[in-house]
This record gives C-alpha cells, sequence and structure tokens, in this order.
C-alpha cells in the first residue's frame, strides 16, 4: 500500500481513468454508469474505491483523475475522504483531483456542514462541486461535466492542460466564511 502518484505508469493512446473515491457504493456505482454511457472518444475506465490507500499488489492502470465524493449527511464519508488524501502523492493536486459535494439539497438533514468541505477543498487548491446524485438528470449533467475533465486531465484535449483547468475551476482566493 503507497502514495498514489500521476507518472506512476506511461499514459495510453486513447485511453482515460478515473478513480472515484467514496464510502456511498450505490451512488458511486450510479455515477459510473452514467459516465461510462456519456459519448466519448476515449476509452474510459472507472474505477472505484471506498478509500486510498489501493492495494499494491494489484495492476492497475495510470490514474488521470481522482475524485472524492463526500456525502453531507455522514461524517463518516468526510472522515475517510480526510484519511485518504494521505495516500496522494502533492503533484496530483496540480489539476488531477476534484472534490464532488452530495447531499447539499436537504441541509437541514445535514451532519456536515458545507463550509467545511469548502475548506478542505480551499486547502488542497482542488475544484468543488456540488451535485444530488440521486436525481438522474443531475447525475446525467455532472457525468457529462466529469468526462470532459477526465478527458482534459488525460491529455486528450489539444490546447488544455489539468493546470489550465485547475485556474478556471478553482474559487476565489478568499477563504470560506466562519461556520455559523
Amino acid at each position: 500500500m503507497s502514495v498514489l502518484r500521476p507518472m506512476d505508469k506511461l499514459p495510453d493512446l486513447n485511453r482515460a481513468t478515473v478513480l472515484l473515491v467514496s464510502t456511498e457504493d450505490a451512488l458511486l456505482q450510479q455515477l459510473a454508469e452514467s459516465m461510462i454511457k456519456d459519448d466519448c472518444a476515449s476509452e474510459l475506465r472507472v474505477h472505484l474505491a471506498n478509500s486510498l490507500p489501493l492495494p499494491s499488489n494489484v495492476s492497475r492502470p495510470r490514474i488521470d483523475l481522482i475524485v472524492f465524493v463526500i456525502n453531507l449527511h455522514s461524517k463518516y464519508s468526510l472522515q475517510k475522504v480526510e484519511e485518504s488524501l494521505n495516500y496522494v502523492d502533492g503533484s496530483f493536486f496540480l489539476g488531477k483531483v476534484c472534490f464532488l459535494v452530495t447531499g447539499a439539497g436537504r441541509e437541514s438533514h445535514c451532519s456536515v456542514h458545507r463550509n467545511t468541505v469548502m475548506k478542505l477543498a480551499h486547502t488542497y487548491r482542488s475544484p468543488l462541486l456540488f451535485c444530488d446524485l440521486q436525481v438522474e438528470s443531475f447525475r446525467a449533467a455532472l457525468a457529462q461535466r466529469l468526462v470532459r475533465i477526465l478527458q482534459i486531465c488525460a491529455g486528450h484535449l489539444p490546447g488544455i492542460s489539468a493546470l489550465n483547468l485547475l485556474s478556471l475551476l478553482r474559487s476565489p482566493e478568499n477563504p470560506p466564511s466562519k461556520e455559523p
């Protein structure tokens, strides 16, 4: 079990791989299926994990993008993501990591405050996306967006890199406001 590094393996021609990390197995599986359904010029591979580190004895392709999914209704979800971040090499945070938050629609039921997740994304200088994965139309739109981000991170779209994308997706430099 070791730290994930973006350049551990050589890139594959017309193949892009995303790693979705979350404790929400059913929602993650639905998101993965939506991503695979999306029309994409590249061969798309989606790997699912409950947490990091990944077992080192398994042969796996180069990972082009890591998406950490946090459910605002579960403190355990946030805890597992925070623990998993220790197993990601710092160079991944140059545009190849994003945070996806789900469950923000019903804020009265949240056990994790939205600002906590915003601070986490700000600390790691990574984009933060919000989506209710239980609504199919939202999930399909998010899947399209993630596939586009993945293609950029894999280097399949000429003229834009993961670092360029990071500067476009990143929130303003001001830290989030204090929790109430």
